[in-house]
């Protein structure tokens, strides 16, 4: 493609692909894990041995079922609404993870030939990192968060030098050499702020950065930030840690600049992909027979989909390359590992080719089509669907 969009939607995929890798049997638990009342902790109480039945009773191995029932024990200190997802893998808990939010999907504690990392997906897009940094001309507090998971995963406090942080009003010589000293340590302490503001940013492949705080320090930290970092900032009228000051007002104003940079993203993936709606050789698929041939060839750069759409539908997953097949014949000599919901196919084939994710509701795609892809080259006419 001849510009790569921003599209790291919540965690890669690829970070799963090993995983993927692995044939079956896979036991997978998505459950309510909420502790917050009577009848949620009655219900973690029995959830692991009622799981533990559910898999028995489709196959699943002894060692399997004992390590879903250990790993799904009541999540302590995890408030309410809150889920759960546990992949299991001959005998191991390969993710076990507490989900911020009720349940997306239904639950689920099913086995199969590979693991389903839908429920994961559909959590992830909740994870859009950003940094909120709020400054003063001694002091930074910088803040990484992932959007919908509450409060702050780090702090970063960076004291600066304070010895003649404020100007001296003496008059005459003094009062001159004073105030250009102590702008001398407002920028080497905003310098400072800056370098953490810059480590957090790129550590966490933050896709906002929101600068809060006095108003001269804001400006000399910008002046610092390195030009990724400038790309991707927004600058934000509120001080709170002056008298009075109301820390609501900041978090709403953080909230409304995720919220316009998360739509803008991912607007831009579907206007992407209108623009090559009807191109003569386009770098786009559209329909599950397309996505499902631009997979095969590790030519996906961004799969969309509409999993529920998707819901009733089925496809092969394979053991090796080409790793998903609509039919025996695609198979192309890799073992048929079986048939399996379209989705949980789709998002292993796209991790196993590293390609981004972006799930859309109902009527968003073009002709009702329940998958698309922005490609990473075009491979000539489209193939037809199947």
């Amino acid at each position: 493609m001849a510009q790569r969009l921003n599209t790291n939607h919540g965690s890669s995929l690829k970070a799963y692909a090993d995983l993927c890798r692995l044939p079956g049997p896979w036991c997978t638990a998505y459950v309510d894990a909420g502790t917050g009342t009577v009848d949620t902790l009655e219900a973690g109480d029995v959830r692991p041995g009622n799981a533990r039945t559910r898999l028995e009773a489709q196959g699943a191995t002894s060692a399997d079922a004992d390590a879903m029932e250990r790993a799904l024990q009541p999540a302590a200190g995890s408030p309410s609404p809150v889920s759960r997802y546990v992949l299991v893998h001959d005998g191991k808990v390969e993710v076990n993870e507490v989900l911020p939010g009720t349940l997306i999907l239904p639950e689920r504690v099913s086995t199969g030939p590979v693991p389903d990392l839908l429920p994961l997906a559909k959590h992830r897009p909740a994870e859009f990192p950003y940094v909120v940094a709020e400054v003063s001309r001694e002091h930074g507090e910088i803040r990484l968060y992932r959007a919908g998971a509450g409060a702050a995963g780090s702090v970063q406090e960076v004291e600066g030098e304070s010895e003649h942080v404020h100007k001296f009003h003496g008059g005459g010589w003094s009062e001159l050499r004073f105030q250009h000293h102590t702008e001398d340590v407002w920028r080497r302490n905003a310098d400072e702020v800056a370098g953490e503001i810059d480590k957090a940013a790129s550590s966490s492949g933050a896709r906002l950065i929101v600068l809060a705080g006095d108003i001269r320090a804001r400006g000399l930290v910008k002046e610092n930030l390195s030009e990724a970092s400038r790309a991707v900032l927004s600058e934000v009228d509120s001080h709170t840690h002056t008298a009075g000051a109301d820390r609501a007002d900041l978090e709403d104003q953080v909230n409304q600049r995720v919220a316009e940079v998360w739509a803008g993203e991912q607007q831009a993936v579907m206007d992407m992909l209108a623009v090559q709606e009807g191109q003569p050789n386009p770098e786009s698929a559209q329909g599950i027979g397309d996505v499902v041939h631009a997979l095969q060839q590790a030519q996906v750069e961004v799969l969309i989909l509409d999993d529920a759409a998707l819901a009733e539908r089925t496809l092969l997953a394979l053991d090796a390359e080409p790793w998903i097949a609509t039919a025996n014949y695609e198979a192309l000599g890799a073992g048929i590992l079986g048939e399996v919901p379209a989705p949980a196919a789709l998002l292993r084939a796209a991790a196993l080719t590293d390609a981004h994710l972006l799930l859309v509701p109902g009527p968003v795609l073009p002709k009702g089509a329940g998958a698309a892809a922005l490609l990473r080259w075009s491979s000539g006419p489209q193939v037809q669907s199947s």
